[in-house]
Parts: structure tokens; sequence; C-alpha cells
């Protein structure tokens, strides 16, 4: 059961692993996961009857996908230097 959850998890979140892996142009890329987030908001909010519980459920999913997608950019750009050091230290 804990690999279903792990690899259904993987399939939604981890961009490598989903469909929206294969849309080459990461704005574009994260732009749909923005949208997915969006329209989920929506449906749990009207499901819950409250537009309280959009509000919350927006800002959760923003700030979740935000951090999500801040720590992939920071991690991939740190990938491109390929082991190149510029910070210099004490020199």
């Amino acid at each position: 059961m804990k690999n279903f959850v792990m690899e259904s998890w993987a399939t939604i979140m981890i961009v490598d692993k989903s469909p929206l892996g294969n849309i080459p142009n990461l704005m574009v890329r994260h732009m749909a996961f923005q949208i997915l987030a969006w329209m989920w908001c929506i449906i749990f909010s009207f499901i819950v009857g409250s537009f309280i519980a959009f509000g919350v459920s927006a800002i959760a999913h923003t700030l979740l996908l935000a951090g999500i997608f801040i720590t992939y950019s920071t991690y991939r750009t740190a990938n491109s230097y390929g082991g190149k050091t510029q910070y210099r230290g004490d020199e």
C-alpha cells in the first residue's frame, strides 16, 4: 500500500514522472500544474460548499506548487554548473 501511495504521488507531483513532464518548456509545464491546482481548489470548495475553503485551499496549493517549482528550478540551475565552483571562499 505504501508503495502504491508513493508511486501515485510521484506520478502526479514529480515532473519527470508525470505526463506533463513531456512539455519541453518549463514555464508552460509550471503553468499547467498551476491551472490543475486551481481547478482542484474550485472543485474541492464546491464539494465542501464553502468559499472560505476555496481561499484556504487555493493559497495552500499556490504555496505548495511555488515551493516545488522554486526548489526544482534551483536544483536544475545548480546542476547546470556541472561541478564548476564559482564561489572562491577565502581567497
